[in-house]
């Protein structure tokens, strides 16, 4: 046996491994043989019908299985001789493989590259603080408080944070909408429905922000325009409406009393104890939101520092992964599929990017969980099955289950607990500076 390795790039190789006329010819007798014990031809005994009725009967199960021990036997014997640490088989070219000839099979491979760790203890992150200023806590208090409002008819002018109830009838170019796009009733022609004046934007873009100082019984033109990329009704991106609008009602929103009915409905009997309970909630939710900024930052600054290819099987298969998660949430938003098409080029390139970044900075967390002896337990798998089970409402057994029936599943997890639990170390080595924290925004 011969071998001879070809670079195609620095993690990608083409191994060719030549076998001798006597190695093909010595596969191909144990075949023969192998199926000539095991054959059962009437008039015969196990292991003493003739070589020739054997091949004349079993010729194309004999040539598959010759040509897939050749195969084998190639790879094993190139792989031993080459000593590469293969990432994935790209192609295999088996060339000519008969008895009493040579063979030469191609494997082109992807191998992993030679990593050089760069320093990661003392990696620069940033944090805010975990103690929340007495405004966060009136923010949520606030914000608890409009969870809880009531909404009585106003007799005044509309102002920010009120809900309008109102019709509106749509044109585009003194067409109606309707005309446009008669399966989206909504945005040609309501005859009643709520708009919140210069808050959260509702159906059509940019309507409450031109509500504030109408009153019950007004009718006025409103103009707005369509994102140009308005995916829920195709013929309306990028145009320009005129809605005809009549005022039906203005309703304020009216916080409820911070009184003991309040309290009640939070699970505290006072102010102060519900301020403590803010705090403390706070507090946690800062320290979670921390150490989450703090793993972004280390691994954004080990895939700075990997100076290293990655072989381009990973990259597209994570590239393939990233793209099916993105397209699956915006279709179950309800974004069209003709979307995606129309910037499939774009969408592709951003995710063989943001691919190639993350593929970079797991090869450097599974070196760094190598070199610093970090291993899967027992109890990292039960903690990633309860954590699992109740996310998906499936049962334990059942994960469990189906770990047992695919163990490449079972590997990916023991992979990406190894990822996680090496990022979390590098947290720990990690220099940490305190900044303010940014101000909480008011409902």
């Amino acid at each position: 046996m011969n071998i001879e390795l070809k670079d195609l790039s620095e993690t990608r190789k083409n191994l060719v491994v030549s076998l001798d006329q006597s190695e093909v010819e010595g596969e191909y007798q144990a075949v023969v043989g192998e199926f000539a014990r095991q054959a059962r031809l009437p008039g015969f005994r196990p292991g003493k019908a003739p070589a020739a009725m054997i091949l004349k009967k079993y010729a194309k199960e004999i040539t598959d299985e010759f040509k897939s021990k050749i195969v084998n036997k190639a790879y094993r014997g190139g792989l031993e001789q080459a000593k590469l640490d293969i990432i994935s088989i790209i192609n295999v070219e088996q060339g000519t493989i008969e008895p009493n000839l040579s063979s030469a099979i191609t494997f082109t491979l992807d191998v992993r590259p030679a990593i050089t760790l760069p320093d990661y203890a003392g990696l620069p992150t940033e944090v805010q603080s975990v103690e929340p200023t007495e405004a966060e806590v009136d923010t949520v208090i606030t914000g608890l408080r409009t969870e809880r409002a009531d909404f009585k008819v106003a007799a005044r002018a509309a102002q920010k944070g009120d809900y309008v109830k109102l019709a509106y009838e749509g044109r585009v170019d003194g067409k109606p909408i309707l005309e446009l796009a008669p399966d989206k009733q909504i945005y040609g022609k309501v005859p009643q429905t709520w708009e919140e004046v210069e808050g959260q934007e509702g159906v059509i873009p940019g309507l409450g922000a031109q509500l504030t100082g109408v009153t019950a019984g007004d009718k006025k033109d409103v103009t707005v325009t369509f994102p140009a990329e308005f995916s829920p009704v195709a013929a309306l991106a990028g145009k320009s409406a005129v809605y005809a609008v009549e005022i039906q009602e203005v309703r304020e929103r009216v916080l409820p009393e911070l009184d003991a009915e309040f309290f009640k409905t939070q699970q505290v009997d006072s102010l102060e104890a519900l301020r403590t309970k803010i705090r403390e909630d706070l507090k946690l939710r800062k320290g979670y939101e921390n150490r989450s900024a703090q793993r972004r930052q280390v691994s954004d600054a080990l895939a700075a520092r990997a100076n290293f290819t990655v072989p381009e099987s990973l990259v597209e298969g994570e590239t393939q992964n990233m793209l099916r998660q993105f397209i699956g949430e915006n279709l179950r938003r309800g974004v069209p599929q003709e979307s995606f098409e129309k910037d499939k080029k774009q969408l592709y390139e951003g995710a063989h990017q943001a691919a190639t970044a993350r593929v970079k900075v797991q090869m450097l967390l599974a070196k760094i969980a190598e070199q610093e002896k970090i291993t899967v337990t027992e109890k990292d798998i039960d903690d990633y099955i309860y954590r699992e089970a109740a996310r998906s409402r499936q049962s334990p057994e059942k994960l469990i289950k189906s770990f047992t029936k695919d163990r490449d599943q079972l590997r990916a997890v023991q992979q990406s607990i190894i990822f996680d639990k090496a990022l979390d170390f590098i947290v720990s080595k990690a220099t940490v500076r305190t900044v303010q924290s940014k101000p909480e925004k008011t409902p």
